[in-house]
């Protein structure tokens, strides 16, 4: 599976964008995908994560009521709605595939560390003037 994110940008603080990761691979329905997130001089962190099928989603508590994950399986993409944007969202962002928590996978979702995430995405940057 190859990832590859786009959408990123400049945007003022209130401010949406709409964040997509389009895959390869007939597989990619199987895997669970998420969205990190890694600002400079911090580590990357889980933004949101959504299910092999879409049916559960999971977000960090600093997004909620604000990013939406949503996926389409038939077009093998999974888009992160950026709604109300704040300085402190402004990261590169990453999109990323696990299958240990997918269809045919063997750990609960959401999985929440990114050394358990098998495929990633180059990365698009988002920035948030205030």
């Amino acid at each position: 599976v190859q990832l590859q994110a786009s959408g990123g940008g400049l945007v003022q603080a209130g401010g949406s964008l709409r964040l997509s990761c389009v895959a390869s691979g007939r597989t990619f329905s199987s895997y669970a995908v998420a969205w990190f997130r890694q600002a400079p001089g911090k580590e990357r962190g889980i933004v949101a994560a959504i299910s092999w099928s879409g049916g559960r989603t999971f977000y960090t508590d600093s997004v909620k009521g604000r990013f939406t994950i949503s996926r389409d399986n038939a077009k093998n993409t999974v888009d992160l709605q950026m709604n109300s944007l704040k300085p402190e969202d402004a990261a590169v962002y990453y999109c990323a595939a696990d299958l240990s928590s997918g269809l045919y996978g063997n750990k609960r979702f959401p999985v929440l560390a990114e050394h358990e995430y098998e495929y990633w995405g180059q990365g698009t940057l988002v920035t948030v003037s205030s």
